[in-house]
């Protein structure tokens, strides 16, 4: 059964009929396969396939979801009954229902999510296969792997609601990763690389993620830890992403009308460095968080969150926006049979000018970080206080390998810290940034 407007106009005026004041649906149907290759011989193989219907009706301000992945007319009739049941049981919510008509996406556009290349699983094999044998021939030290995987989904969305709106898009995702284990005086370090894409051409060949990952791997060997001290912090490229995605979650307007955020009440304020901008762009051409229309049926947009360090807005879908006083900023993620919530699409630290040795060669004695550990994170008040990773800088080079250490501060101290940007954003995922340098935080070591 194929899920188009004639299944979905259907399903909602079966809830209608049972009395629901509105109803919304939404399906996801894909196909997803994956190997793992651990030193040359198969280690995992998986293919899937996906069909799942989630509904979501409305009786006033009273509201529930369901979902099912049976397609037959029975199953199909069992969940509108329960749904609707279980909804006129539920305490009404003043916030709850569908946004208004007017403002749901018209004509969404082709974002180029999608890539039809179909690859066997031999063919899979052979591209985990390459990028374990380029990570063990960096070095004699690499002797072992974690393993290396390479997989794709590919998929389709659909979204309606008894506000006449409909809307559907393919997309598709490939990743390749590999995870090398060096070895030296009978000790071991482990790092790894990755590539992902929405399209199969975007991906880096497999060589070039194992020479990457392998190369990380071996520069951790021989590490040590550091006296205790406040100095300036590089996270590389990754690990500011992590840093983004703290920031990500504090702007959440879920977060905020929860009061979980030490961001609540500052819009309009100068909450970062004025060389900080941080964007969510839902409509960026090829993003891995892009799409056309976000969970609830509204258009996705390029949002301004950070401008020059002043926080311009929150991420808002509409039950957030109605509790907050504020509009919905396309921002709606939906899970099949949930409620939506607000998510980040393409979330990202505007790049600077610097490239990554210029930032590193701008600090006399310092830490640079390429691994965080834990979630010693207060969203509240922004303590902050992480396990970390990275190597020690000493005159503007790379000296030795850290481990072992924390990294402590305040997110609204390193925010307004912020120094340098790199210029070396890559989108390797939904949340990411370029090189960033924060002017001090505590290193927690000997």
């Amino acid at each position: 059964m194929r899920i188009d407007q004639n299944f979905t106009e259907d399903l909602i005026n079966r809830a209608k009929r049972r009395g629901a004041t509105a109803v919304d649906v939404v399906a996801v149907e894909g196909d997803s396969a994956s190997v793992q290759v651990r030193l040359s011989a198969v280690d995992k193989l998986s293919k899937a396939q996906e069909k799942r219907l989630g509904l979501r009706v409305y009786f006033g301000q009273r509201s529930a979801g369901g979902s099912t992945s049976d397609f037959s007319p029975a199953a199909v009739d069992e969940l509108v009954t329960s749904t609707c049941a279980l909804a006129e049981a539920i305490v009404e919510d003043p916030d709850a229902g569908l946004p208004d008509p007017t403002s749901l996406a018209t004509a969404p556009p082709d974002l180029d999510l999608y890539d039809s290349s179909a690859l066997s699983m031999d063919q899979m094999i052979d591209r985990a296969t390459r990028a374990e044998g380029a990570a063990l021939g960096v070095d004699a030290r690499l002797k072992n792997s974690d393993g290396a995987e390479f997989g794709y989904v590919v998929g389709r969305t659909v979204f309606a609601n008894s506000h006449r709106f409909y809307g559907d898009f393919q997309s598709s995702n490939f990743s390749c990763s590999v995870s090398p284990i060096a070895i030296e005086d009978g000790l071991m370090q482990r790092d790894y690389w990755y590539s992902v894409g929405r399209k199969l051409a975007q991906l880096d060949p497999p060589e070039t993620i194992g020479q990457e990952a392998g190369r990380r791997a071996v520069r951790r060997l021989g590490a040590r830890k550091v006296a205790t001290c406040r100095v300036p912090i590089v996270f590389d490229s990754e690990m500011a992403g992590s840093f983004v995605g703290n920031l990500c979650s504090a702007v959440n307007g879920y977060a905020i009308y929860k009061g979980a955020s030490y961001l609540i009440g500052r819009l309009g304020e100068q909450i970062a460095s004025a060389n900080v901008t941080i964007v969510d762009d839902g409509r960026m051409p090829g993003g891995l968080g892009s799409k056309p229309f976000d969970g609830e049926g509204l258009p996705t947009r390029k949002t301004m969150v950070v401008e020059h360090g002043v926080l311009n807005s929150y991420l808002l879908d509409t039950y957030a926006a109605r509790k907050l006083k504020l509009s919905s900023t396309g921002n709606a993620s939906r899970s099949v049979g949930e409620a939506s919530s607000a998510g980040a699409t393409n979330f990202y630290l505007a790049p600077g000018s610097a490239s990554p040795e210029q930032i590193i060669g701008s600090v006399k004695r310092g830490l640079y970080v390429t691994e965080l550990i834990g979630f010693g994170i207060n969203m509240v008040t922004g303590d902050y206080s992480r396990g970390a990773v990275g190597f020690w800088i000493e005159n503007g080079e790379l000296a030795y390998p850290v481990e072992e250490i924390t990294i402590a501060g305040n997110l609204k101290d390193m925010w307004l810290g912020v120094e340098m940007i790199g210029n070396d954003l890559v989108f390797r995922g939904r949340v990411v940034s370029p090189t960033v340098k924060i002017a001090e935080m505590t290193v927690a070591g000997d």
